[in-house]
């Protein structure tokens, strides 16, 4: 077998937390932002820290694992034994705080601590042994543990993870989506495909929710570590899911998270500017989605030729491709033609490659949604299932969390909220809107802080193009100050012509910013608040306060309802 330190030398981890974490926390190293999701349905009971793990795992040799690393295990027992003649492994885990007795604790550097820190809360905890770099082995050893020692830990740790649960993900049918705009909504429709197709209990992973059969369980990032993700793929497979659809963020590419899965389908949406802050550019980011698109990463690749990098994509991936377009274009595998848009959903027909002829309905507005629609029945299909089976199935998906979600409380206007935080997205959600409308709209946004802030002016300009109110309000601040987040979306809204822009309002406090919008809207209208779609917390000065744009518009329109 393949040598996993040499064969992935040299990657490490990008960027940096300022703050990192408090005394006795692990350090995860790169912060990267949570979701503050809190799925309304999900298991919301107390678990262990960390992601589900299989009832009965299979041992597997401690000194079989250091092999696969072309490293030995020094340090514990000279021969690497214990009680029973062989030290075994039975799972592993990044998080000190997630270890279980029979754990291999990898122990990465982070921005102000190292996980060899926590390697003697890690032992006490019942890890058997230590996965480390040079600068935390002796610390690690300390512990009394056998450690293993590689350059660089995190770009091996997925597929000794992948080892660890004896290569569960190896025996289902894995559809990764990436992209800027899309991801979540494409996997549900993946899944309403799957499930509707009968193939088997299906699995989802996402920025919402995890998914292991009927089970919900929130997630605290779109892609989790490498050792979580291999930990539910072998709870998939010990429950007898046979397929899974999950979100493949470019973070995830970059950092490993998915070293140790090859998909059997990926799926590209499209590109435009975002996790600046992470990334150097457009350029570094295309080539991080581009990843997923070599036969280190999958088998097969979906790819929208409707959007630029799209079109680049097929030049340059290593993969076999098969390609679509909501827009028609005659040169894609598969179309979309003869869209009829609706005030909730569009109807059109799909041309497929052998002249298959696919009524189609996706189940939200919007143009871009009838592109999300041909990405999951073009995935489907590549994947094996009668696209009009998985037509039907998508049909009938209810909706996805946060994306253009209806908020009814009896008012004679329609109330939606939507994820949209970035500009394109949000340009396209009010385009969507407002065809379907001759009323008003009056939308509430704002920009997360400590994320990117060249986005903030475009994203304020296009509110104040496209809505005919425009409430600039808080997002997520962090620990930011919210008026200076406000300002530089104002100074966008500014730089549109008065002519041209609809009536701009300012009001820091969201739950204001919502009963503004609300106050505004008469029969015919439409309200959107926009953002954080299915987030259920407000993140402030390092406080995450409870937070439902859902219910928190909900209210004001009871509350509005009850002035009248």
């Amino acid at each position: 077998m393949n040598d996993l330190a040499d064969q992935h030398r040299g990657r490490g981890a990008r960027g940096g937390d300022p703050l990192g974490p408090p005394p006795g926390a692990f350090d995860p190293g790169p912060r990267q932002p949570g979701n503050l999701t809190a799925v309304p349905n999900a298991d919301q009971t107390l678990r262990q820290p960390g992601a589900p793990r299989p009832a009965h795992p299979s041992p597997q040799p401690l000194a079989a694992l250091a092999g696969r690393l072309g490293v030995p295990a020094t340090g514990g027992p000279a021969d690497v034994t214990g009680v029973s003649g062989v030290t075994d492994v039975t799972g592993i885990t990044h998080d000190s705080r997630a270890v279980r007795p029979g754990d291999l604790y990898a122990a990465l550097p982070g921005a102000r601590f190292h996980g060899a820190d926590f390697a003697a809360q890690a032992a006490q905890a019942g890890a058997v042994a230590v996965l480390t770099d040079p600068d935390g082995a002796e610390r690690a050893a300390a512990t009394g543990l056998p450690v293993l020692t590689v350059p660089d830990p995190r770009a091996v740790m997925g597929e000794l993870a992948a080892e660890v649960y004896g290569r569960p993900g190896e025996g289902l049918l894995r559809i990764g989506v990436t992209g800027t705009s899309g991801k979540t909504t494409t996997s549900y429709l993946v899944e309403g495909g799957l499930r509707a197709a009968r193939h088997g209990l299906t699995g989802l992973i996402g920025t919402v929710e995890t998914r292991i059969g009927d089970e919900r369980i929130k997630s605290e990032r779109t892609t989790p570590e490498a050792t979580d993700l291999q930990a539910l793929f072998a709870v998939m497979r010990e429950r007898g899911v046979e397929s899974v659809v999950m979100e493949v963020s470019s973070h995830a590419l970059v950092l490993g998270r998915v070293d140790g899965a090859v998909f059997d389908v990926a799926v590209f949406n499209n590109l435009s500017p975002e996790h600046m802050e992470f990334h150097s550019g457009m350029e570094d980011y295309f080539q991080a989605k581009a990843q997923l698109f070599t036969p280190r990463r999958s088998l097969l690749g979906v790819v929208n030729l409707d959007d630029e990098y799209g079109r680049r994509l097929v030049a340059e991936a290593t993969v076999p491709l098969v390609t679509y377009s909501a827009e028609g274009r005659l040169d894609a595998d598969w179309r979309a033609e003869d869209v009829r848009a609706g005030l909730m959903d569009s109807r059109f027909t799909v041309i497929g490659p052998k002249g298959e002829h696919v009524q189609a309905v996706a189940p939200l507005p919007g143009p871009f949604n009838v592109a999300n629609t041909l990405a999951a029945i073009t995935a489907l299909a590549a994947a094996g299932v009668d696209p009009q089976a998985a037509a039907d199935g998508i049909a009938a998906v209810p909706g996805v969390p946060g994306r253009l979600e209806r908020v009814d409380a009896g008012q004679e206007y329609l109330a939606v909220v939507d994820y949209a935080h970035k500009t394109d997205a949000v340009e396209s959600v009010l385009r969507a809107l407002r065809t379907t409308t001759e009323g008003r709209i009056h939308a509430v946004l704002g920009c997360g802080g400590d994320r990117d802030r060249t986005k903030r002016g475009p994203m304020g300009a296009a509110l104040a193009r496209l809505a005919d109110t425009a409430v600039l309000t808080s997002d997520n601040p962090r620990s930011e100050d919210p008026l200076a987040i406000v300002a530089a979306m104002l100074d966008g809204a500014v730089g549109v012509p008065a002519a041209e822009r609809g009536h701009v309002i300012v009001e820091p406090d969201r739950a204001a910013a919502v009963a503004v919008a609300v106050a505004q809207a008469r029969p015919g209208d439409i309200v959107l608040v926009a953002g954080k779609g299915h987030e259920q917390g407000q993140d402030i000065a390092g406080e995450v306060r409870p937070f439902d744009d859902r219910e928190v518009l909900r209210a004001a329109i009871e509350k509005d309802q009850k002035q009248l």
